[in-house]
Formats: C-alpha cells, structure tokens, sequence
C-alpha cells in the first residue's frame, strides 16, 4: 500500500476515534477535561493537512465519530418505536450523522485555506469557525444543536461564563484551551499558553460566582411526576383508564403548590376528555392554595392539534403549544409525506404554537413553558424573559429508550438555567426528572425509568443575564469579524505588489 494513502487511512481513523471520545465529555460520563484533548488532537491533525480537502475529510471524520457515538439512539426511535425495518433505520441514521459530520467538514476547509501563522489558525479562527458552525446547525433545516461542545462544560469552571455568552461561546472557549493545550508542546510558547489557561479557568471561576438575578418571593413548593409507562403501550387506548388514575393518584398525593405532569401525560385530545376528569383535577390543586400543568393534545375548531401543556386550579386555566416541533416525530415536512407510511408515529403532524405566547401565571410565579426538545434552543427560551421567573421543561423521551439522549437532554437543560439565572423543573415520563437550580446545579432527580413524584422547592427569580439580554449576536459577530477580518488579511498577503 502506497505509505501516503496508509498515512493518510491513518489520520482518518484518528480523527473518527477522536470525534467518538468527546462523547465522554458529555453526560452522563462527564470528562469534561476530554473535549480539550481531542479538540487538541483534531488541531494536530489539521496542521499537518495543508489541503483544503484533507482538512475537510479529517473534519468529517472527526464529526462522524462524535454523532455516531453520541446521536445513534436516533435509530432506536426510527426503528423501535417507529417501527422502521432496521436496515432503512441505520441507512436513516448514518445519514443523519453524515448530514451533521458535514459542519465540521466545513470548518477544516475553510481554516485550510487559511495560510498565516498556525497559532493565529488555531487560537482564533478555527474556535470562530467551530462557533458559526455549531450556531448554522442551531437553525438550518429547523435546526438540531445536540452535541453543540460547550454542554460538555456544564460542570466545569468554564460554566461560568454561560450567563455571559451562552452555550456558543463555551464551545470557543473549548477550542482556545485546545490551542493553547497544543501551544504547551513547544518550548517558546509554553508559558504564555500556561498564562491563557489560568486566566480562562480562573475567569470563568470568578464569574460563576456573580449573581446575574435575583430571588423573588419565597420558594414554592413543587412536585413532577415521572408516570414510567413505556413508550410502546403510552397511547394504548385499553391503558387510557390506567394511565388516568395513575396521574391522579399523583396529583393527590402532592403536598405542592404548583405539579407538573409530563409531555402527553394524559394521552387524548383535550374536547374528548370526561369534563369530571378536569374538574377533578382542578380542585385537587385548588384544595392545596396551587395549580397543576399536564401535557396533552389539543386540537382546536378547524382540525389542526398542537402538543401543548394546559394548566388547572387556583389560577385561570391557561395553555401553552409548542411552537418547535421535531422533524418526522411531530411534523411531517413538506415533500416528504411519503414517511408516514413507513413510520408509526401517533399523531405526527402536529400544527406550531403562536410565537406571540407568554409566561403562564401560576402558584404566583411567572412560569416559562417549553415542550421536549425546545430547551435545546437558548434563543428561544429567552424569549419569555426577563419576564418569566421559574423555566419548565415538561418532556417524554422515552422514544430513545435507555439511551444516552435522556442524560445529555437532562445537561442541555442545566446550561439553559445557567444562561438565564433561573430554575429549571422537569417533568419527564421515564427520565430524567429533575429540579435544577438557577447556578445550573441539580438539586434534586429521580431515577429514569422508574416511577415516582420529585417533591421540593424552586425559587422564583427576577433580572437577566447579559445572555438574556443580548442572546447569541455578541458571539457570532465576533465569530464573523474574526473570519472575515482574517480572510480580509490573507487575501491582501497574497495580492502582488
């Protein structure tokens, strides 16, 4: 074999194994010191790839690793419980991870064309690059920002500057320690690198401390049911009775001011339900001074339905849709209509909410709904703020089975409640059910796949972060000033005098 291509075959498999062990950064592993390292070691390789097209195919192969290892439970949704053969599901979800592999392609294209010092490649424009990428993978196609790096650093001390730049500038901060990682390797450069780690480790340890919000009111009394019924028998319509009485019995048995039941705890369309069943619900959370949310369908005058959460009690009863819907799983996309016969979704083409919904007013609070996967959208949950002062998230990601997607969701989550300064409670049908402080912490969960109530308190909190303010645009504008500023100069080294 020619020794070039066997280098090359090399380097390859390199950076596909590197790409599959960042997924250890994330939850539920937690190495969040990893994702430098292989970061690190996908800049080695990239140094040594002066070819645009190798540094692409290297930035592939390092993307395919990370979402084949981290987003492979897509097939047990496809196959398991979508009822897809299995060969179309794993054709389906190879290309699902080649389709999101090509955003890291594009990042070592772009930096190879870039022909001035390595040190200006790695510590500045591959970390913007990597940025704009993950930020066109938060929106193009109506977006899936999973695995977006800077999750990873939800417990590390980089954590702290999520109130300031959100998930996105974690993911630079990511990338600059694994330049200045790689810096440490030559002897002139050491003690400067050394220098930018402290002061990035030790600035994100100052700002943790800062208290962006404020607490307002006392806490509340809370309680989230995990009802634990396995996808496949959820909308059973011989279990409806069953599954009724069990988030009754819940709810009864809940000392709290305001209970949470998950997304489509109750799995029928609102206009069909006993009239008896509401009510009865309503005065078992009146009866306690609070109120109760569920998540159910909803379908209104002209036929269209929307997943939404519906509120009962003490307060006026009040609902929220969600307004982004999953691909496939909740939406059939235009053209593709021809899906619905090979997949067996229940209600899969559901109608997005109104963009114009508020905080809903409950147990005193100002309360932030979001539906599932909609928390893996920071600009989004922004929206209700500085307004809302407790964030729920009321989810059923038991279409993933006993994957990794509850844990790194459960993750997403805490980076959410640290970009606001706010609480994060969420009820989930099989996990992970949980109560997370406004520093990002988890104060308290339940086990997945069990069932059971989570009972405790969440304070209600008033201000905004500088991300609640501002969003991501302080980010991706820098990240585009540093591409095109750069881009700008290379250009003007290569025209002739």
């Amino acid at each position: 074999m020619n020794p070039g291509a066997l280098r090359s075959s090399r380097a390859l498999i390199a950076a596909f194994l590197l790409g599959a062990a960042t997924v250890l950064g994330f939850a539920p592993y937690g190495f969040a010191w990893l994702p430098f390292f292989s970061a690190a070691g996908l800049l080695w390789l990239w140094q040594n790839a002066a070819a645009p097209r190798r540094s692409a195919a290297l930035g592939f192969a390092f993307g395919m690793g990370l979402f084949l290892a981290g987003v492979s439970w897509v097939y047990i949704s496809l196959h398991q419980f979508g009822a897809m053969p299995a060969p179309l599901a794993a054709i389906a979800t190879l290309l699902f991870c080649a389709i999101l592999a090509l955003y890291p392609a594009l990042v070592g294209y772009l930096q190879a064309r870039f022909d001035r010092p390595i040190a200006i490649r790695q510590l500045l424009l591959i970390p913007a690059l990597w940025v704009l990428g993950e930020w066109l993978r938060d929106w193009v196609f109506t977006g899936f920002p999973w695995l977006a790096l800077g999750y990873s650093q939800a417990g590390s001390p980089l954590r702290g500057y999520a109130a300031l730049t959100g998930v996105f500038g974690l993911s630079w901060l990511v990338w600059l320690c694994a330049g200045l990682l790689l810096a440490l390797a030559h002897a002139r450069g050491r003690t400067a690198a050394l220098a930018g780690l402290a002061l990035v480790f030790g600035a994100g340890y100052g700002l943790e401390r800062i208290e962006w919000t404020q607490a307002l009111g006392a806490p509340i009394t809370v309680s989230l049911a995990q009802g634990n019924i396995p996808q496949e028998l959820k909308w059973d319509e011989a279990r409806f009775a069953a599954t009724v009485q069990l988030y009754q019995r819940m709810a009864q048995g809940s000392p709290a001011r305001l209970t949470i039941l998950p997304e489509t705890a109750i799995p029928r369309f609102l206009d069909r339900l006993d009239p008896e069943l509401l009510r009865a619900l309503a005065q078992t959370a009146r009866d306690r001074g609070g109120d109760l949310i569920m998540g159910l369908p909803v379908r209104d005058a002209t036929g269209r339905y929307y997943n939404s959460v519906l509120s009962l009690g003490s307060s006026p009863t009040q609902r929220y849709d969600k307004i982004h819907l999953v691909p496939f799983g909740e939406f059939i996309p235009p053209g593709f209509g021809w899906v619905l016969s090979i997949l067996q979704i229940p209600l899969s083409d559901f109608s997005r909410g109104s963009v114009a919904q508020t905080p809903l007013a409950l147990a005193g609070q100002k309360v932030a709904i979001n539906i599932c996967y909609e928390d893996a959208f920071g600009e989004e949950i922004i929206r209700f703020l500085p307004e809302a002062t407790l964030l729920v998230n009321a989810s059923n990601v038991a279409w993933f089975g006993d994957s990794l997607a509850p844990h790194q969701h459960l993750q997403i989550a805490q980076l959410r409640a640290l970009e606001t300064g706010r609480s994060m409670l969420r009820a989930t049908n099989t996990g992970m059910t949980a109560i997370i402080d406004h520093h990002g912490n988890i104060a308290a969960s339940l086990p997945p796949f069990t069932q059971g109530t989570l009972i405790g308190t969440a304070q209600g909190r008033s201000g905004a972060t500088p991300y609640v303010r501002w969003g991501n645009a302080p980010v991706i504008t820098l990240a585009l000033l540093v591409w095109g500023v750069l881009m700008l100069r290379c250009k003007k080294a290569a025209t002739p005098v």
